[in-house]
């Protein structure tokens, strides 16, 4: 998973820093796709939280999502995937957790 801190060009471009979520190497789409619905409903609902996710060239990043942040997730594939709601049910399950959300690589 690629994660960029950057200024305005993919937030709201008033200056503000963001975050760029994309699968990369190490998230497919199909957990992007699941990770979106965690983090809307998240961050829908005024809960901030704790991301880990594996970087290829940084081990573990670790992300304090919040809803003043702005977020881009860029997807590379064509077709959308199915969710999973047993997948994202156990997702936003450890998002509250005092640990917040791990993904694992899954490449």
């Amino acid at each position: 998973m690629d994660v960029d801190k950057h200024l305005g060009a993919h937030g709201r471009g008033d200056g503000d820093v963001g975050s760029r979520v994309s699968p990369g190497d190490d998230v497919d789409d199909r957990v992007l796709s699941q990770l979106r619905i965690v983090i809307m409903n998240k961050l829908r609902r005024s809960e901030s939280f704790m991301l880990q996710a594996p970087h290829p060239d940084h081990g573990t990043l670790s992300l304090w999502l919040d809803p003043a942040t702005p977020i881009v997730m860029q997807f590379f594939g064509g077709r959308q995937p199915s969710i999973d709601t047993e997948l994202v049910e156990q997702m936003m399950h450890e998002a509250s957790s005092p640990d917040g959300l791990t993904l694992q690589s899954t490449r």
